[in-house]
């Protein structure tokens, strides 16, 4: 019989916290909604520093083009893009994946927090890096701490690690 890739819902979510199977550090219950997980803004970016031409390749490293910053808000102009990173570390078991996106209520406001990369690999146990910009003609602020993003998780058919180059990531 073949397993489908499901939605997990709050009570099962709860229920594979208790076993293990689902790490949130810090975990606050409040958090999980009807069938995702939010995760707060860290206090830790990655900006830009200047227009260039920027080759891509497998080995182009996005550190060597944007200056790290530790600070309690994140200011974006109109246009602007950061990284930031989620304050929660997130482990998932083998047989679990994820998907990760923005929530709408500031989606409504201009500030796309996840635009690409959005999945999480099955047995990933890191932080999650957000690829954050402003679409708004508005410029943004968003303080650390802040509930920025939501966790979709799903059961997998089969399992599988996450070994890859940002097994380990940060900013």
């Amino acid at each position: 019989m073949l397993n489908k890739m499901v939605v997990l819902t709050r009570n099962e979510i709860l229920k594979e916290i208790k076993k293990g199977k689902i790490k949130i550090t810090p975990f606050n219950e409040k958090n999980v909604g009807p069938a995702s997980i939010d995760l707060t803004l860290d206090n830790k970016f990655r900006f830009f520093k200047k227009r260039e031409k920027i080759r891509l390749s497998e080995k182009t490293d996005y550190r060597k083009y944007s200056d790290f910053i530790k600070t309690e808000k994140l200011e974006l102009k109109s246009g602007e893009f950061a990284l930031g990173i989620t304050k929660e570390k997130i482990s998932l078991a083998e047989d679990m994946c994820g998907w990760l996106s923005g929530r709408s209520r500031f989606a409504r406001l201009g500030l796309l927090v996840h635009i690409t990369a959005s999945f999480v690999q099955p047995g990933i146990n890191n932080q999650q890096v957000l690829e954050m910009r402003n679409v708004s003609p508005n410029d943004l602020v968003v303080k650390a701490g802040t509930r920025v993003c939501q966790l979709v998780i799903e059961r997998t058919e089969g399992k599988a690690k996450y070994k890859g180059r940002f097994s380990k990531q940060g900013l």
